[in-house]
């Protein structure tokens, strides 16, 4: 594998992560691009990988979704199994909640998920 080869796993995996938090933010490529001040394109085009996001911009992006920039950068360069973001994303939205209120979340869960002897 070459630098370059190297650099577009990197890349991927970076467009990868941001979409993901963007998605799980909740929020549009459009709302992104207006509190960037940034063009609805410009956040398309780094999701796919197409654009480089600045340092300034993945500090602000970071802060947006309310996920880390190391998280957001991803130290290793294997492009991140999506579910296994949204696995991540979901556990620091958990961390957020009181526990009275995740207790009742695991009640729920608890309830449906399927029982033995039920298929899955």
């Amino acid at each position: 594998m070459t630098d370059s080869d190297s650099g577009k796993g990197k890349g991927a995996a970076i467009a990868a992560r941001l979409r993901a938090a963007r998605e799980m933010a909740g929020l549009s490529q459009g709302q992104v691009a207006k509190m960037l001040g940034l063009h609805r394109p410009s956040i398309s085009e780094a999701e796919a990988g197409r654009r480089r996001v600045t340092a300034e911009e993945l500090s602000r992006l970071a802060s947006i979704y309310g996920v880390s920039i190391s998280w957001l950068a991803c130290p290793d360069d294997d492009v991140p199994d999506p579910d296994k973001i949204r696995v991540e994303l979901a556990a620091r939205e958990l961390a957020k909640l009181k526990p009275d209120d995740l207790e009742r979340l695991m009640q729920l869960l608890r309830a449906i998920r399927p029982g033995k002897g039920q298929p899955k």
